[in-house]
């Protein structure tokens, strides 16, 4: 089972544009469609498709339609209330496939909120192989309220993935001797954050990445997966290192096709795969989404593995 936390989800609102995106210009949307959304939200989505068992837990009122289009969507949820409006994030797709994301805030929370939050995630972790917290924290939350959840969820035994950015994820870094996650998913931009390298070679550079990557395994990670947008992503444990490509793939919209990978990943572990094996489904799941519209997660039919050559790295102080 997969227990998802979004703390900040929202309604993930995508415009299709017929050309290219003109700034200052009155143009026409060629489509308009809204989903209910967030990294944790889309991750048991996936699971969902895959027929995973998993549960979502979001900030919500529980007669939000946000929440009526879970059940309707059959995705399991507990909503958290007390919640403010749920956010709106807008994403403009343009036929090239480049993707530009307006994202809101988020309602503001308090600490009374964020502890109702912790306690409903620590009650349903002890009957799930994953906990995943993903995505942004909202206004209110300290930058290491992840890294505290991470602490108590390991206290209890429980596996945790990771994946956020910015302040919340510098937060956790530095953290980690306190309690590391089992699981981090940054992307090349994210893990440059903390690391000081550049962030355009470490997405060029696979072994860059996994040099990289390599410092959260020492600091006490147990595996760290790195996406690379259109050079796939890389795999880094205390036995090695692996880079898988993708397939070739018309991309349509990258939104959602970094939760789409991590849950490839965590649909290997609980396959009980071999490392470079889970590697390659994160990445045929990831590519699979870039291949379809808005924030579209694709099912398991959509998924080809046998399409993604993964490679061992072999780690040296040159590369």
């Amino acid at each position: 089972m997969i227990v998802t936390l979004t703390p900040n989800p929202s309604v993930d609102r995508t415009v299709t544009l017929a050309g290219e995106l003109r700034r200052g210009a009155v143009q026409r949307a060629e489509a308009v469609t809204s989903q209910a959304g967030g990294k944790g939200v889309n991750i048991s989505r996936a699971a969902v498709s895959a027929e995973v068992a998993t549960l979502a837990v979001l900030p919500a009122d529980p007669d939000d339609p946000f929440v009526h289009e879970l059940h309707a969507a059959r995705i399991p949820c507990e909503p958290v209330p007390p919640a403010g409006p749920m956010r709106v994030n807008v994403t403009i797709s343009e036929p090239d496939g480049t993707t530009t994301k307006l994202n809101s805030p988020g309602a503001t929370v308090a600490a009374s909120d964020l502890a109702s939050l912790a306690e409903t995630v620590t009650r349903h972790a002890g009957g799930a192989d994953w906990v995943v917290l993903a995505g942004s924290l909202p206004p209110g939350a300290p930058d290491g309220w992840y890294a505290e959840l991470v602490a108590r969820l390991r206290g209890r035994g429980v596996r945790v993935a990771v994946d956020t950015s910015d302040a919340p994820l510098r937060e956790l870094v530095a953290r980690l001797a306190d309690g590391a996650p089992h699981l981090m998913k940054p992307n090349g931009e994210e893990l440059a954050s903390f690391t000081g390298d550049d962030p355009v070679l470490l997405e060029a550079d696979p072994a860059a990445a996994a040099r990289a990557a390599g410092s959260l395994v020492a600091a006490g990670v147990d595996e760290v997966l790195v996406t690379l947008g259109p050079h796939g992503a890389v795999l880094v444990n205390a036995d090695g290192a692996w880079h898988a490509s993708p397939p070739p793939t018309t991309v349509v919209s990258t939104v959602g096709a970094g939760d789409s990978s991590l849950f490839g990943y965590l649909l290997g572990d609980l396959r009980r795969q071999p490392p470079d094996q889970r590697l390659a489904l994160a990445v045929a799941y990831g590519s699979a989404a870039a291949g379809l519209p808005g924030t579209t997660i694709p099912r398991p039919s959509q998924v080809d593995v046998a399409l993604v050559p993964v490679r061992e790295i072999l780690l040296t102080p040159e590369g």
